[in-house]
């Protein structure tokens, strides 16, 4: 007689218990109950005069620049997707000493403003554009498109040479940028852009993938310049410009760190430039050319994109080789 042991059962597993975590909805959820509870010191603050203007100042940047941040990022987008890199070597001279005066003149015939220069730079570096002659396209294209020279024509009526005076000197700055980038610039002070999460996809999931991309990375920085000139523009008094003014060398820097900070698009610039009739065209000149190539906003961009030791190192040169130039040229073409 044989006895047959029976198998024992498997033990019941344990329940896990499901750790909660905290999501986009909860905060959500947290912050408008904190807006329901503090609506009245809210409100209170809200109703200050600095705080209205920080808000004026910041919606206003972000107004102006975040439609020509969404043209550049199309546009990045469609040279990255769908323009062949053999192109850019048909369309550009294989030398970089001319590559750079010519990506500068290409400029000319893109309308957008210095947001939508960045992002298609980076496309235009990543699709084997010789960094020289996409940072001179960079620095070119917000100054000396068309949009910009007709807005700075409405603001300066009857005064054509301040047009031209800005196009031959955003020109020459971006060309000397080109060259001194080509001379000395060194690889390790660039992050290249990379895309290798569009790499095997289908063109157009490519494209709306790239766009997504940008849009929330170059975006983000475009806040974060926003809201440091706004806090500058709260924070800096108005009454010391005045002052500024009687000094032409103090002139031409003070209205250069002016639109370092006030990071206002080129389209409008123009507009801000001819309010200031206290100062010299020359040094109006200065606002206009170094505007559009070097601002808050700017910096934080081309920090995101090419990386801090890139922007440490271009955007103070950006700055003094502007100045020089608007302070030679400005007396000879105004």
């Amino acid at each position: 007689m044989t006895l047959t042991q029976e198998t024992p059962a498997p033990p019941e597993p344990t329940p896990t218990r499901r750790r909660w975590r905290v999501g986009s909805v909860e905060v959500l959820a947290a912050v408008l109950v904190l807006v329901v509870l503090l609506r009245g010191p809210i409100t209170r603050s809200l109703a200050t005069p600095a705080l209205q203007t920080w808000l004026t100042v910041f919606v206003s940047v972000l107004t102006q620049a975040m439609p020509f941040l969404v043209f550049g990022v199309v546009l990045s987008a469609i040279i990255a997707v769908f323009v062949p890199p053999s192109f850019f070597a048909r369309a550009l001279p294989s030398h970089p000493a001319l590559a750079v005066p010519t990506a500068s003149v290409a400029g000319v015939v893109l309308p957008g403003c210095e947001c939508a220069s960045v992002p298609v730079a980076g496309a235009l570096v990543h699709r084997g554009v010789t960094p020289a002659a996409a940072f001179a396209f960079l620095l070119a294209s917000p100054a000396v498109n068309p949009i910009v020279l007709i807005s700075t024509a409405v603001a300066f009526p009857g005064q054509p040479k301040i047009v031209i005076a800005r196009a031959v000197a955003s020109l020459v700055v971006a060309c000397l940028m080109g060259w001194l980038w080509q001379a000395f610039g060194k690889g390790s002070w660039l992050r290249m852009p990379s895309r290798a999460h569009l790499d095997g996809m289908a063109k157009w999931p490519a494209f709306w993938a790239s766009v997504r991309h940008d849009v929330l990375h170059a975006g983000g920085f475009l806040v974060i310049g926003a809201a440091s000139a706004a806090i500058i523009a709260v924070v800096v008094p108005s009454s010391w410009l005045a002052h500024l003014a009687a000094n032409p060398v103090v002139a031409i820097l003070a209205l250069g760190l002016l639109a370092v900070v006030l990071s206002i698009c080129s389209e409008a610039d123009a507009f801000v430039a001819a309010s200031l009739t206290q100062f010299s065209l020359t040094a109006r000149l200065a606002f206009l050319v170094v505007g559009p190539m070097i601002d808050l906003k700017l910096f934080a961009m081309q920090a995101g994109i090419f990386g801090r030791r890139f922007a440490l190192r271009f955007a103070p040169a950006t700055f003094v080789v502007a100045l020089l130039v608007a302070a030679v040229l400005g007396p000879v073409l105004l």
